[in-house]
């Protein structure tokens, strides 16, 4: 239905029901998404606390630099049968 279609069916409705169909319209405007307040730091370290503990992928691996390596060659390894053609 477009605008046009249904300002013609608006246009059969009494003055009153007009007025009415204009406050609901304009209320539609107002009715926008709420607005949440940021967490404080606080809640943020309260969440936190309530989660689970993260297992991490290769513990044993301290260095950044070398976990981001062992990341990467993991991930060309589970690429390499795309790259030979052996899988489709």
């Amino acid at each position: 239905m477009t605008v046009a279609e249904i300002l013609e069916q608006a246009k059969t409705l009494s003055v009153e029901e007009r007025k009415e169909l204009a406050k609901q319209l304009i209320d539609t405007l107002d009715a926008g998404e709420p607005i949440t307040q940021a967490k404080t730091g606080q809640e943020i370290v309260a969440v936190l606390e309530t989660m689970q503990p993260v297992e991490f992928v290769y513990p044993d691996i301290d260095d950044p630099v070398e976990w981001l390596k062992a990341q990467r060659r993991k991930r060309v390894d589970q690429l390499r049968p795309y790259q030979d053609g052996e899988r489709n």
